[in-house]
């Protein structure tokens, strides 16, 4: 079996990051080679995942500010059209005679 190290699709960054230049559906030399290709597109995944919680975590207090805000607002809103339904349901008596 061909070590990773060894292998010219194999590139290791000066940060230590990892990756592969192969292909899976044409330039895979080893079958273990397609394992491990994945394990690190799983890592990705992970990692980005990971990111995106973080960024929803930072986001969750001004989320919930606003959602305060919007209730208030909404709230208002239907106080101040009450007035409406309650002239809608009880309709004054003297409108409904006609005269004569």
């Amino acid at each position: 079996m061909i070590q990773c190290k060894d292998c010219e699709m194999f590139r290791r960054r000066d940060d230590g990051e990892i990756s592969f230049a192969c292909d899976p559906f044409s330039s895979i030399k080893e079958p273990e080679c397609l394992a491990k290709w994945n394990l690190i597109k799983i890592n990705q995944m992970v990692a980005t995942y990971q990111a995106t919680l973080e960024y929803y975590r930072k986001l969750a207090p001004m989320q919930e500010k606003m959602f305060k805000v919007v209730q208030r607002e909404i709230d208002e809103m239907s106080e101040g059209e009450k007035w409406k339904v309650e002239d809608e349901e009880n309709p004054p008596e003297d409108e409904d005679r006609t005269t004569w």
